[in-house]
Formats: structure tokens, C-alpha cells, sequence
């Protein structure tokens, strides 16, 4: 956990920095746990706060997810690469104002799994799997970008599930969502839902009932999985926080593998491009009739 210690000092004299100048109202960090071991996020708004910033290899909270709440203050931010993803998401949707958004970015080493009060030595999947080590987007970098090294290969499993056949997939799945009790934690913990009204909690048209029951699991998994496709930023918090151990990611990579296929795009690496299904060429042809 070296590396996170070695950030720490260049974290914090520029958060107490933008603090005490008034530059921002709020940074948004880590700070350690009530464990002692592991991290949550932090809300410094005062420079004396900015003595409980830390980072280390058990930071792994999307941050960006609490931007949208703060969209009327003007903030800084300490973003890993998946997080600096999903800043670009909120900036090319324009639910966030770059001027009012100050990136402290840190080039990231890896999040190990980890649970409260025990911290393991094995990067967690979604950084097993990363191709951006090094934040797209920040004002202040903190550590140095590594070597360019061969992008892993993301997609292998969802390769695995697609060679099964219809019969399998259905009973896998099945499997899975009859496992949810609804808590949408998912939806909470991910940066791409921030809609004020979840289409989970219409009544009119209602999409999903209140009983937990498999066809209402699946509806709700389904739906939410095509609201995010072209626009998941692959950071794997749904899945992190889900208390039956749903493997989410595999079915939001499913959907960024074929928006990637389809349309060349993945979503957040930049804020200024149009995720693929908020818009239409006509000279797009995806191999259907006319």
C-alpha cells in the first residue's frame, strides 16, 4: 500500500490550498475508516479538514457519484481513472459544470478486494481488467503515469456467456435476479443514474411492481442495464455493493462490448462525444433491414 501513502502529502497541501484560497467549497475524498484499515469518502470543508485525506489501494468509492448532489457549489474532487471516466460521462450529459469541478486526479496503482476490517492482496476485477491507469481528465495529477503496458483483454468472460446457448444464458440469469431483494444500492452507488425520478419508482406507467419476484428482478435488471448502455463507465460499483453478489459487470460489459463493436465508442473517454444512442447518423448501419 506504499504507493497510496507516498500521494498523500501532494493530496492534501493542495486540497488545504483551494480550502483556504476559497477556490472551492468542498473537496470530495477519502478518508480512513472506522476499521482502520479501509476507506470511505470524506467531505472537507474546512483546510483543517483536509488532515483526514488519504489514498491508498482500498479507496475504491466512484466519488463522481456525489457531483450531480453538488452541482450549485463549486468542488474539488480526487478521481482515479474510472472515476475521471465518469466525471466526462456527467459533463458531456450536462448534469455538472467543468468550472465548477476541480480534479485533484491520482494515478492509480490498483484497488484490492477488501471488506471491513480485512484487506486482501488481489486487485479487485474491474482494475485486473483497467486500460487507463492514468486519470483522462484533471487539473493537479498526483504520481507519476506509468509505462504504456498491453491492454488486458475485457471481454473474455462475456465471450464465455455468449458461446452458451439461449437456454443456458436464460438459467444463469435467472439464477442471479432471483437472488435480488431490490435494495438498488446498484442504482445508488452508480454515476450514470441520477435521474430524480427512477423509472423503478413510477407509478404511472408503472414498470415494476413493489413485490420481489423474479419477472419484477428481471425487468428491473434488464431496463436498468439498456439505460446505461453507451454510457457505462466499467468502474463496477453496481457490483461492488451488491449484498447477494450479482455479477452486474458482466451484463453492463455485455452491452459496452457491443456499443463498442457497433459504434467504435466507449463511454467517458472524453466529454465532449455523444454517447452513440442519444443520437442518429444516417450513415450508421448496424447489418439490419432497412
Amino acid at each position: 500500500m506504499q504507493e497510496g501513502l507516498d500521494l498523500m502529502p501532494q493530496i492534501r497541501d493542495k486540497a488545504r490550498e483551494l480550502l483556504t484560497s476559497g477556490a472551492v467549497d468542498c473537496v470530495i475524498g477519502y478518508e480512513r475508516a472506522s476499521d482502520g484499515l479501509t476507506a470511505r469518502p470524506l467531505f472537507a470543508y474546512e483546510p483543517n479538514d483536509v488532515d483526514k485525506l488519504i489514498f491508498d489501494q482500498t479507496c475504491a468509492h466512484n466519488l463522481a457519484r456525489f457531483l450531480v448532489n453538488k452541482r450549485d457549489s463549486t468542488v474539488a474532487i480526487v478521481a482515479k481513472p474510472c472515476d475521471s471516466r465518469a466525471i466526462n460521462l456527467l459533463l458531456a450529459e450536462k448534469q455538472i459544470q467543468r468550472e465548477r469541478v476541480y480534479v485533484i486526479g491520482v494515478v492509480c496503482p490498483g484497488i484490492v478486494e477488501a471488506t471491513w476490517g480485512q484487506i486482501g492482496d488481489k486487485l479487485q476485477a474491474r482494475c485486473q481488467l483497467c486500460r487507463e491507469h492514468t486519470p483522462l481528465v484533471y487539473d493537479f495529477l498526483v504520481g507519476e503515469p506509468p509505462a504504456e503496458e498491453p491492454p488486458a483483454e475485457p471481454y473474455h468472460d462475456v465471450a464465455e456467456m455468449e458461446a452458451k446457448s439461449a437456454a443456458e444464458k436464460h438459467s444463469f440469469w435467472a439464477e442471479q435476479f432471483a437472488r435480488c431483494i431490490r435494495c438498488y444500492a446498484c442504482r445508488q452507488a452508480c454515476p450514470g443514474c441520477y435521474c430524480t425520478e427512477c423509472f423503478a419508482e413510477q407509478l404511472d406507467p408503472l414498470w415494476v411492481g413493489i413485490r420481489i419476484a423474479p419477472m419484477e428482478n428481471e425487468v428491473w435488471h434488464i431496463i436498468r442495464a439498456f439505460h446505461l448502455a453507451g454510457r457505462c463507465i466499467a468502474c463496477n460499483e453496481c457490483e461492488r455493493v451488491c449484498p447477494v453478489n450479482i455479477p452486474l459487470s458482466l451484463l453492463n460489459r455485455k452491452l459496452e462490448k457491443d456499443v463498442l463493436e457497433l459504434f467504435g465508442f466507449r463511454s467517458g473517454l472524453s466529454a465532449e462525444a455523444v454517447p452513440p444512442l442519444a443520437t442518429f447518423k444516417k450513415e450508421e448501419r448496424l447489418g439490419m433491414s432497412e
